[in-house]
């Protein structure tokens, strides 16, 4: 405990963060152990400041570390390292080439716009960062090496659906936004090269209190932190501000700093205030007595905070404001980004556009595009062979049909949002005018969104298509304008020609959305009969069919009083239910908007 005493002396470099030097900490840290801290999200858009904040941070690092930026959609070739094509081609042996990853070995790799990072290169980088090191089997080479580095993920993301994907935050040991930043008043005190040279060759002398590791671990608990890398960069944190302030152990003040950088920005949950001690048997009040009298002596010890609650106030004091309710936000965000929401189509792939991911083995066909570069990649490491086999052959590269790739594609796919309107007699005395006016606001949405829309009603013995999917908003208006109210509830006929329209949606390669009004009141069966009973199976059995092909659907039930019925045909849609009585139209668009962007397990 003899490293826990600190003196205002001892502290001249890293002080308790504030507005506005908690940036330049965060970069004289990361500049002293970018490999052990793995680096930070910095969160914003492009912004002179953030420049500001990478420029003193590049500053910092020593002469010769390298700084590499990592372009959006790189190739893996570029970033892991693979086979040199142009000099395998030269030599006719395969010559392997250097990735950007080894390239960073010991340094800085920026990520731009790391929001929008598509998952298999955070993967890659993940794998690299949680191992140390870089292995690479492909295209007939073999490629091996240890490699360390930080990284500084871009965050540029215009709002809390666009956010850096916790797979590469978690491993990251810092989280920074332009708020605190203040570099025009910090720029003065920035640590030198020669300061941050030093405290690297002093980093692996510093040593940990016995009691840290515990004291992290139990303030991450409390703040309701299950990541356990959280304590480990708190950890890492702490020596490397000991090292940076010339110290040879860790002390309280650098607790305190690692807790406030670290498991502040980590926090899930207020900590819960202490409750008050049990009361304890008499033999150990008595053994505590003799406990105080013998110690009396360090009684100023004793009054200090012991270091797990000095590290949890330090956390808390650095708790963001409206902790609670921003967490409340963010995990309706991610509801949003598990729901398929029709806001934007599947990504589906293509062979002819879209963005790129990759090339394909396949047999040459026409309409197909050859991938040449991967191509040829395949063929070099075979033509010294293949020259031997045919040494009079003319041409320069021998090219198999077993070497051929396709270029492949990825794109969002239409979305097709298909409106079945009841349109039936019990609809009509209810509320069918007002699930028109509804309809004609999502109609508006989904213009917006450049959706195509279809309308399709049903009433009396069976159901109608009154608009085939279109991009046009006026058409749609028009449709449900001229629908007439009336007659029986064929209900399964309507959700058969729901599901027939959406299947065909699908088949050219749109995203199809239903979207149901009903009273649930099904009354006619699919043969034009009449059958409460009868009528009420075949929905359920024609509902099913969307479930079962996996058609995104919403079911709003129009009854003046939730009916039972609508739950159970929701539930066999798959659909989300949505109960909407005694409510007017801009309600139910408001209400249909938001249970759209929601799973239906919320339901």
């Amino acid at each position: 405990m003899s490293g826990l005493a600190a003196t205002s002396a001892d502290a001249k470099r890293i002080e308790a963060p504030d507005a506005e030097n908690v940036a330049l900490q965060i970069a004289a840290l990361l500049a002293v152990d970018p490999a052990g801290l793995a680096g930070v999200v910095l969160r914003g858009p492009a912004d002179p400041r953030r420049d500001e904040w990478l420029e003193a941070l590049r500053k910092m690092l020593p002469a010769g570390v390298p700084w590499r930026r990592v372009p959006l959609g790189i190739a893996d070739t570029r970033l892991l390292g693979g086979l040199d094509l142009t000099s395998s081609l030269s030599a006719g042996r395969p010559i392997a080439q250097q990735g950007l990853l080894a390239e960073a070995d010991g340094g800085i790799i920026i990520l731009p716009m790391a929001e929008r990072v598509e998952s298999q290169v955070i993967a890659r980088i993940a794998a690299v960062l949680d191992h140390g090191a870089l292995r690479v089997e492909r295209e007939g080479i073999t490629l091996a090496r240890d490699t360390r580095f930080g990284v500084v993920a871009l965050d540029e993301g215009a709002g809390e659906d666009e956010q850096v994907t916790e797979a590469l935050s978690d491993r990251l040991a810092f989280r920074l936004g332009f708020e605190p930043f203040g570099l025009q008043r910090a720029v003065p005190d920035m640590p030198t090269r020669a300061e941050i040279e030093a405290a690297r060759l002093r980093l692996a002398h510093v040593g940990i209190p016995a009691d840290l590791p515990q004291a992290f671990c139990a303030a991450a608990l409390a703040l309701g932190i299950l990541s356990l890398r959280a304590p480990i960069f708190a950890l890492r944190c702490a020596r490397a501000a000991a090292a940076l302030a010339g110290r040879v152990e860790v002390t309280r003040e650098d607790a305190a700093l690692a807790a406030q950088l670290i498991l502040a920005p980590r926090a899930r949950q207020v900590p819960e205030a202490p409750t008050e001690e049990q009361e304890q048997p008499p033999e150990q009040q008595q053994d505590e007595k003799q406990e105080e009298a013998s110690n009396s002596d360090t009684q100023q010890q004793q009054d200090q905070p012991s270091l797990e609650d000095l590290v949890l106030a330090a956390a808390q004091a650095s708790l963001p404001a409206g902790l609670l309710a921003g967490l409340g936000v963010a995990a309706r965000q991610m509801a949003r980004q598990a729901a398929s929401s029709g806001r934007s189509g599947m990504m589906r792939r293509s062979t002819q556009r879209g963005r790129p991911i990759g090339a394909r083995p396949a047999a040459w066909r026409a309409g197909l595009r050859l991938a040449l570069v991967e191509t040829l990649r395949v063929a070099a490491p075979w033509q010294e062979y293949r020259r031997r086999e045919k040494p009079h052959h003319a041409a320069l590269v021998h090219i198999r049909r077993e070497d051929v790739r396709i270029r492949r594609y990825k794109q969002n796919s239409e979305t097709t949002t298909i409106f079945l309107v009841d349109a039936s007699g019990s609809a009509a005395l209810h509320r069918l005018a007002e699930a028109k006016g509804a309809v004609e606001l999502l109609l508006g949405d989904c213009y917006v969104r450049r959706d195509r829309v279809a309308v399709i009603a049903f009433r009396g013995r069976g159901a109608e298509v009154l608009l085939e999917p279109t991009h046009s908003l006026v058409r749609a208006k028009r449709s449900l304008a001229a629908l007439p109210g009336g007659g029986g509830t064929p209900l399964a006929a309507g959700m058969a020609a729901g599901f027939a329209m959406a299947e065909a949606s699908r088949r050219r390669g749109q995203t199809p959305v239903v979207v149901a009004l009903t009273d649930g009141r099904a009354n006619v069966t699919r043969d034009g009969s009449g059958g409460r009973a009868t009528a009420e199976s075949e929905a359920l059995d024609s509902a099913r069919l969307f479930r079962a092909s996996g058609i995104a659907a919403l079911l709003i039930d129009t009854a003046p009083r939730p009916h039972p019925f609508s739950r159970d045909l929701a539930s066999a849609m798959g659909a989300r239910y949505v109960p909407l009585p005694f409510a007017d139209a801009a309600r139910m668009s408001a209400a249909v908007r938001q249970a759209a962007l929601a799973p239906a397990s919320e339901s």
